[in-house]
């Protein structure tokens, strides 16, 4: 800790992106000494202007290790990237830029610690996250402290502590990347919502990625989804008989679930009544099991009924996760791009309609994911399927064998704007009224977009030609 408050030793942040922005700002802030790696030009022009750091390639960086007694890493390098395999070799220890904000934090660099509330999961970070704050902005009216939510949702950690006007709570959604390379992060409360095969191709494995997630379960207040099993079998591992659950059903002790269409609490056997399960955005299964998530960590930090009522009605998705973005003829679409795995689709699929009234529009990165499982589970809804993307054909071939019967239109074009067409174009061909056509991708999107927002623009904008 004392290298990167003090001075001693040079801090070498890896990555000039986002991420290292941050990093390097919070850095420039503190008056720690530190040099910017990156390979790519633009990136170390800007931070070049943003904060006048030193900035090198990574090769030059390898040959000054010497000089570093701290890596910062940016979370999407993998452990097996060139400069931080020799980091690791060096012995110099490299942490992660939301690390990097916790021991600056805790150290008490910005003023008295902040509330860390951290979510992380397979699915559902987003809307968990949202919901989180949206219950602790309502508990500031009793608190009087700020809460804002951050991390991979709108602002970033260190913008947040940077924030002029302080930022009291941190509600953080992070990722398995993030959580990889931490090693003192413990929130104040942190929740493990799910877990289903994602990134392996990051994390090597499935138990590795799992690890990563567990992290957030040394939080003071620990937090899970108890209705899966494979978050149950990592909450046992800790050995901790303190950890807070949330499930669709009727709540054990120490458990979050739903009665009689009320979303309450089994605080030793007595259930307090926390909010309505009904009305909950977005709708469905998905929905309910986040509001479950969030008012079990609320619950945890002492907020009243009241507010956390109040947060999950005044709550509104965001886009591209489950909104009806189009409606004609008797037929919804649903733009849920941010399904990027098939653990998400999931959950998007789950509740979409009756027996053979859906028209799913899938395909991208799998990322090394089975969907043999999601396919499975969910045939008996398809009316048809419309696949676009690098892996379409691993779809395609699943849906051969699970789902013989099913319709299925594939695209080859690789030209985003074109394929995202065809397939809303079959979709508007072969959906009838009463039908939901649902955009659930099961898949990353950069194969063919410039992310998952972009995908759902598109097939909204499609939807909007085709049906008017």
């Amino acid at each position: 800790m004392t290298q990167l408050v003090n001075g001693d030793g040079a801090v070498l942040v890896a990555g000039a992106g986002v991420s290292g922005l941050g990093a390097a700002k919070l850095l420039r802030a503190v008056g720690a000494r530190f040099v910017v790696a990156d390979d790519n030009p633009a990136n170390q022009e800007r931070v070049r202007e943003a904060v006048g750091a030193e900035t090198v390639t990574t090769a030059e960086a390898r040959d000054r290790l010497g000089e570093f007694g701290t890596v910062v890493t940016s979370p999407g390098w993998r452990p097996d990237t060139p400069l931080l395999v020799a980091t690791g070799e060096a012995g110099i220890e490299v942490i992660g830029d939301v690390e990097l904000c916790y021991r600056l934090d805790r150290a008490g660099v910005f003023g008295p610690p902040r509330t860390w509330l951290v979510v992380t999961g397979t699915n559902g970070k987003t809307t968990t996250t949202g919901m989180l704050a949206a219950i602790m902005r309502e508990a500031e009216n009793d608190t009087g402290l700020r809460a804002q939510a951050c991390g991979n949702i709108g602002v970033a950690v260190s913008d947040a502590l940077l924030d002029p006007e302080r930022v009291d709570v941190l509600v953080a959604e992070l990722s398995s990347f993030q959580l990889h390379w931490s090693q003192q992060l413990t929130p104040d409360a942190g929740v493990l919502l799910n877990l289903a095969d994602d990134h392996i191709d990051w994390h090597g494995s499935f138990a590795a990625y799992a690890d990563a997630k567990a992290k957030v379960l040394h939080a003071r207040s620990a937090v899970v989804g108890v209705d899966d099993p494979e978050v149950v079998r990592l909450a046992e591992r800790t050995g901790r008989k303190d950890i807070v659950g949330f499930t669709l059903g009727e709540p054990s002790a120490s458990e979050a679930g739903v009665v009689g269409g009320r979303i309450v609490f089994n605080n030793a056997g007595e259930l307090i009544d926390l909010a309505s399960a009904e009305g909950i955005e977005p709708a469905g299964v998905a929905g309910v099991l986040d509001a479950l998530a969030a008012a079990a960590v609320a619950v945890t930090q002492g907020v009243a009924p009241g507010r956390i009522q109040a947060g999950l009605v005044g709550y509104r998705v965001e886009g591209h996760r489950g909104a009806v973005v189009h409606s004609a003829g008797g037929v919804d679409w649903v733009d849920n791009s941010k399904a990027t795995n098939p653990h998400a689709a999931d959950s998007a699929l789950a509740g979409a309609g009756e027996p053979g009234t859906v028209v799913w529009v899938a395909g991208g990165q799998l990322k090394g994911a089975s969907v043999d499982r999601l396919i499975a589970e969910h045939a008996h809804l398809f009316r048809a399927v419309a696949l676009l993307g690098v892996d379409r054909g691993i779809i395609h071939d699943a849906l051969r064998r699970l789902a013989p019967g099913v319709p299925v239109f594939s695209t080859a074009s690789t030209d985003p704007g074109a394929a995202m067409d065809e397939c809303v174009a079959f979709a508007a061909r072969t959906a009838r009224p009463g039908d939901t056509v649902v955009l659930a991708p099961a898949a990353a999107s950069l194969d063919m977009f410039s992310g998952m927002s972009a995908r759902g623009d598109a097939f909204a904008a499609a939807a909007m030609r085709h049906c008017p």
